[in-house]
């Protein structure tokens, strides 16, 4: 599939470079700073009154055309102060640009009634233009916004089945759930995946961040404070709102590529982006294609030998095998991913006070990571299907091929009548995981068997229908909406194959009784509001009543205010407000059954829905309902001068009921007398179970720093530095509510270990201190970035029926003597860019730049930490993940 994807990329791209545009009138100009004569690139240039713009290149030159002169454009740039000049001729023209920050920025999330600048919001944001993102060196919005918002957390996981190809992102240390993600301003669909292995965010459903390719970005704004009172479910840690690029009249074109120290992980991408006015100047259609190549990374541990089996390494049977195979034959790290996008931004205007607008894309992506090898003595190959017969059988490592889909597309028309505002719009959009489990067998089928299963998928769509509206009556700001959402799950089952008898090696596939197609609906009703009560002081305030199909409704609502001081030059800022995230389809009715042949015997464990009667009336756990959050925040901005900023922010989130995905329920290996669960166990034959429930209560505080200083003269070049950090620590409180028949017979359903992806698998702390010079045609940015520390609890994986592991050995009880904790690091990352001519530049970037990797696994004895040996680094907590250093090269051309 990747070839056909490569194939797919490169047509659309000769067909973007192929498409010109005729004008009557062009002009050409070069934006430059005001302060030092330096060229500004990447400035938005609009021809005012209508949606005909273009952007600056990296050496601040311009071209646009224009059907009439007199014309006059607007320029603006994240950084600057906004500037207008009229254009009375054709020719070239000098625009300068006064220095500002991102803190001057009009910001579309916070507040619906009135748009503030991050100065004057009562609650803090962050501003990130593409530029800044693209400075990262990273190749994903996710992994970008990690290395530059300190409260955003996103690491690649491994032997982790679809999670892998996912990455469980998060806000504030809140998890994957509980951050809202928009496009434009409107509601991005979930993915289908919900994250059930051992990672941070485990049970969890987030949004496919990487499916929207960093080309067709503008800037993305990051609202770091609970906002469900004004935009409903999810968005009890923040909202993360990507704009799109509206820029049209340049063609921009971007290629790289990159391998790690280790030479592995090559990585190989492009896009182009192209923007068109439509309409006789009426209207902007801007299009990004774009396409990256990624291959696996391997870091696995080389024990030598295999204790998790009782395979030492001067075994008389494979004392050979392990020699040659010191890593156990495992494949520990990145996987391999194609992936391919093709996204959309459009407007056009259909009167003086109305405007038409669209806005999508479709993302294709294909992944390939790894299970655990199966060893030659773990499990045999007697029908010679994953061997050539007469020669040496050395194992193998079962693949986990991922196809995966992702659409959305939104449609509106937005205007003034009279002297409200008002839009109306509606939108679709799903995400689609399929599974196919290859390199592997099914022992019980025999010489039968195939190697390569359809093990199925999940599919999670939605569509949404929103009518906004709003009025200014002088200092009073009002914004009143309804929206309707139905949502959709599905989950196919595999190939018979798959699933039959044990079921394929790594992955049984998705049975029939897992099958699932259900859908709901809810309908919100939502006001917003603004006071500014004096010049100085705002007071803004937020209601929403949302009722759902399945769970029933909520109430939430929102009080915050502003207050400005010393001429406009500070601001102290606080919001309070109560928040809920309802439960997932996916997690009422995801199940995953697996069946398991143990000592002869078929039995099965695994997952059961919520709606499962064996859940419901057997072990009467309740019906999921929604989580609900009280949110406080209060904090301070100074701005002494255009150039120097700094804020400081705390926050207190509470959230009670959180869903959670329980461990293992099991036998209490007591044989001779039997429990009423285990009657359940037995009258079912399932020999463990697993669901979802509402049973734990959260705090989290933390505190959120930004220091600024910007157009720092040094030399013939200007420096910008600054300090972002994070600091948080969520704690569990009260007791975790076990179902009263779970609890009578001494259960425990979330156990330590479990507890611990809540309160220490991410980073505690997080510190970026960044640098930026511009010098002539030059560009230096080195940030380093410092991830605290995190703490893997353990817990005695015997209790409760839970598996013993492959080799049945017995395992560490439940003890905080084999917890470890991993120390905190710096990753330090350099990108240089060099303006070789006006229209083409290059890029040269270091990531980890000293190749720093997080502490060794120290098992304590436990050797079912580290899987016998398996990984060396930690994979079930997780800070920065393991690659090591990254090198990477690319060109842009712009015309």
């Amino acid at each position: 599939m990747k070839y056909t994807l490569k194939n797919v990329f490169w047509v659309v791209l000769l067909g973007l470079l192929g498409v010109t545009t005729h004008a009557q009138n062009t002009i050409t100009g070069t934006i430059t700073e005001n302060a030092t004569g330096n060229p500004v690139p990447f400035v938005n240039i609009i021809v005012k009154g209508t949606s005909n713009g273009t952007s600056s290149d990296l050496d601040g030159n311009f071209t646009i055309t224009v059907s009439n002169l007199p014309a006059t454009i607007v320029v603006s740039s994240v950084g600057y102060k906004t500037a207008e000049q009229e254009i009375t001729t054709e020719g070239n023209v000098m625009i300068a640009l006064d220095k500002g920050d991102s803190l001057d920025e009009v910001i579309l999330v916070g507040n619906r009634a009135k748009p503030r600048t991050i100065l004057e919001s009562p609650v803090p944001i962050d501003n990130i233009g593409i530029q800044e993102l693209r400075k990262t060196g990273q190749p994903t919005v996710d992994k970008m916004l990690t290395f530059k918002v300190p409260s955003y957390n996103a690491t690649q996981q491994t032997i982790s089945d679809a999670t892998a190809h996912f990455d469980p992102a998060e806000l504030r240390g809140l998890g994957p759930s509980r951050t809202l993600v928009l496009i434009n301003g409107k509601r991005k669909n979930a993915s289908a995946l919900v994250y059930i292995n051992d990672t941070p965010g485990k049970g969890e459903v987030g949004t496919d961040m990487k499916s929207i390719p960093t080309a067709a970005l503008e800037r993305v704004e990051v609202l770091r404070d609970g906002a469900s009172a004004q935009y409903g479910s999810d968005a009890i840690a923040g909202v993360v709102n990507i704009v799109l690029r509206k820029d049209v009249g340049k063609t921009s074109v971007n290629v790289f590529s990159g391998i790690t120290a280790e030479g592995d992980g090559f990585t190989a991408g492009a896009d182009v982006n192209r923007g068109f006015s439509i309409f006789k100047d009426n209207g902007f259609i801007n299009l990004t294609a774009d396409y990256l190549y990624q291959e696996e990374t391997n870091r696995a541990g080389e024990p030598g030998d295999d204790v998790l089996f009782g395979i030492a390494a001067d075994d008389p049977d494979w004392a050979s095998w392990l020699q040659s195979n010191p890593d156990l034959g495992m494949t520990v790290g990145q996987p391999e991913v194609s992936k391919f996008s093709l996204f959309y931004n459009s407007g056009v205007d259909i009167s003086e006070n109305a405007e038409l607008y669209s806005f999508g894309g479709a993302t294709f992506r294909d992944g390939t990571s790894f299970a655990l090898y199966r060893a030659p003595y773990w499990v045999p190959d007697p029908f010679n299907l994953l061997h050539e017969a007469g020669t040496t059988y050395n194992g193998f490592q079962p693949t986990f091929e991922t196809d995966i889909r992702d659409y959305s597309f939104d449609v509106g028309v937005k205007g003034t009548i009279g002297e409200w505002g008002y839009d109306l719009s509606t939108g679709i959009g799903s995400n689609s995981v399929d599974y196919t489990i290859g390199n592997t067998l099914n022992p019980a089928l025999g010489a039968s068997s195939p190697t390569s299963f359809e093990a199925g998928g999940y599919e999670f769509s939605d569509w949404i229908l929103n009518f906004d509206v709003n009025r200014i009556f002088g200092d009073f700001g009002v914004a009143l909406g309804a929206e309707y959402r139905n949502e959709n799950f599905i989950a196919t089952a595999g190939q018979s194959e798959s699933y039959v008898e044990g079921g394929a090696q790594s992955f049984p596939g998705l049975q029939p009784q897992n099958a699932v197609d259900e859908d709901r609906n809810n309908i919100g009703v939502y006001g917003d509001f603004s006071w500014d009560a004096t010049e100085d002081f705002l007071l803004t305030a937020a209601l929403r009543y949302e009722d759902y199909s399945d769970f029933g409704d909520n109430f939430s609502w929102k009080v915050s205010s502003r207050y400005k001081f010393n001429d406009n030059k500070g601001a102290v800022r606080a919001s309070y407000s109560t928040g809920f995230r309802a439960p997932s389809l996916h997690q009422i009715f995801l199940s995953n059954v697996q069946t398991l042949i143990s000592g002869g015997t078929v039995s099965n464990q695994g997952t059961f829905n919520n709606v499962d009667p064996i859940i419901r009336e057997g072990l009467g756990v309740p019906q999921l309902t929604a989580e609900t959050a009280q949110n406080f925040s209060v904090g301070i901005t100074i701005k002494p001068t255009s150039n120097l900023y700094f804020s400081l922010d705390y926050y207190n989130v509470r959230v009670d009921d959180r869903v959670l995905f329980t461990g293992e329920i099991g036998f209490d290996g007591d044989d001779d007398t039997t429990n009423p669960v285990e009657d359940i166990l037995i009258a079912n034959s399932i020999t463990s179970l697993k669901f979802f429930v509402n049973a734990v209560n959260t705090v989290t505080n933390g505190a959120d720093i930004v220091i600024g200083y910007n157009n720092i003269v040094i030399g013939s070049g200007s420096l910008d530095a600054s300090i972002a950090a994070n600091f948080n620590e969520t704690k569990i409180d009260g007791e975790i509510e076990a179902p009263a028949l779970l609890a009578q017979n001494g259960y425990e359903i979330f156990n330590r270990k479990e507890q611990s992806r809540i309160t220490s698998s991410r980073p505690k702390s997080k510190i970026v201190f960044g640098l930026n010079y511009e010098l002539d045609k030059w560009d230096f940015t080195l940030n380093n970035t410092y991830f605290g520390s995190v703490t893997w609890r353990h817990s005695n994986n015997g209790l409760n029926g839970a598996p013993l592991g492959p080799g049945g050995a017995n395992l560490p009880t439940d003890d905080a003597a084999y917890d470890q904790t991993f120390a905190g690091k710096v990753i330090t990352d350099l990108a240089i860019a060099y303006q070789i001519t006006n229209q083409l530049g290059a890029t040269l970037s270091a990531n980890n730049l000293l190749d720093v990797y997080p502490d060794e696994i120290e098992t304590q004895g436990d050797f079912v930490t580290d899987l016998g040996g398996r990984f060396k680094y930690p994979w079930e907590v997780n800070q920065f993940g393991f690659r090591g250093a990254y090198f990477q090269a690319g060109l842009n051309y712009t015309f």
